[in-house]
């Protein structure tokens, strides 16, 4: 009894190890020292992912230069609310890239109609309308984000109309009532979250409607905070979505002897900073709009539209397309965003930027520079 026993336990372990086993990393692996040397400030780095990654984010080719001259687009075409002031040639030539970027396979059809170019009866025009308001005003309001890098269409859509990493609240699948639905959105082991037990969905509160996002008390006694245990993990799984939408460790961002501290963090933790805020932005601001123009079938399960994360543009990668910069192809995509173009949002895109941690999870636009210490927001 006692060697069947031992068997048993025996077969068990080495399962469960093998189990384990699935779930690692096969070496080698690469580190690089971000910090003083025993503190753990260090980027693990699967050589063989890395590979794929830049493999994927490729950026195209640009289009071939074209003169600027002749008539502005608004002189020759009808009904051109965004790039009216652009040179006809110009103005081509970013249509064409547009195409490429977002509607390879439908090309122009996708969006006008060939028999008047200037309807605006496809939806997708009124949205690519809106969505070219959305790129100036990332270009031009966020720098302390995209830099001299900027964006394009194409850093998000990829030759797809819908990018594929978008987000809609996500109801959860159905479950029982009573105690057992309080599961606070654990255990689900949602993409989201990296495949952990963490809630499943922490871009809506925290994302959606810019609930805070710091947990750390800066004191050490309680001072009537109340921030949850529930709170804490939806942070975290916040924090575990941008480690997997760029592709790196806690210590990109992150001090390893203080997660909290600002003055002992990497300066990508600014610029992490000003990306949040930016996210919040043009989700409540240009996406949020587009309600009553979209169709059903591009809507989430609870009707409501698609949202963006890091993970639109990053794709794994701590800087988007292997950090190289297709708006200095295409600079008219720098420009000021009209503000003539229909279904524009009536709310106002500049606010102050948050002063203390009481006000670190609200949607801000980009202060100038990170906060200095611990009564700033440590998002």
């Amino acid at each position: 009894m006692k060697l069947a026993l031992a068997l048993v336990g025996v077969v068990f372990g080495t399962l469960l190890f093998i189990a384990m086993m699935l779930t690692w990393e096969r070496p080698p692996m690469d580190a690089v020292q971000l910090g003083y040397r025993g503190t753990g400030m260090d980027q693990i780095i699967n050589p063989r992912t890395a590979e794929r990654v830049v493999a994927e984010n490729q950026a195209p080719e640009p289009q071939p230069e074209m003169p600027a001259e002749g008539q502005t687009a608004g002189e020759v075409y009808e009904n051109v609310q965004v790039l009216g002031d652009l040179p006809d040639p110009q103005f081509i030539r970013l249509m064409t890239a547009i195409t490429e970027w977002v509607s390879p396979e439908e090309s122009c059809g996708y969006c006008h109609n060939y028999e008047n170019l200037a309807s605006d009866e496809k939806y997708p025009k009124v949205v690519a309308r809106r969505m070219l308001q959305m790129n100036m005003h990332i270009n031009t309001a966020f720098t302390d984000h995209v830099a001299q890098t900027g964006v394009t269409c194409y850093t998000c859509h990829r030759g797809q109309p819908v990018p594929s990493e978008v987000w809609f609240t996500d109801p959860g699948p159905r479950q029982a009532g009573g105690m057992a639905a309080l599961r606070q959105g654990q255990n689900l082991a949602s993409d989201s979250v990296g495949d952990t037990s963490l809630p499943y969905d922490p871009l809506t509160d925290l994302i959606g409607y810019a609930q805070e996002i710091r947990v750390v008390s800066n004191t050490a006694l309680p001072q009537g905070q109340d921030t949850s245990i529930q709170a804490t993990e939806k942070t975290y799984g916040l924090m575990m979505h941008m480690s997997n939408a760029l592709g790196v460790n806690c210590t990109f961002c992150h001090n390893s002897q203080s997660f909290s501290s600002w003055t002992n963090s990497t300066p990508q933790r600014v610029t992490a900073f000003h990306g949040i805020q930016m996210v919040r932005n043009i989700d409540q601001e240009y996406l949020e709009s587009l309600k009553g123009i979209l169709p059903d079938n591009r809507l989430g399960p609870t009707g409501d539209v698609p949202m963006v994360s890091c993970a639109t543009c990053h794709r794994g990668q701590s800087k988007p397309l292997n950090g190289v910069s297709m708006l200095k192809d295409y600079p008219s995509l720098a420009a000021s965003p009209s503000t003539t173009a229909d279904n524009s949002s009536g709310s106002s895109m500049t606010q102050e930027a948050p002063a203390s941690d009481t006000a670190g999870g609200g949607a801000a636009s980009s202060p100038s520079s990170a906060p200095a210490d611990e009564t700033s927001p440590a998002n």
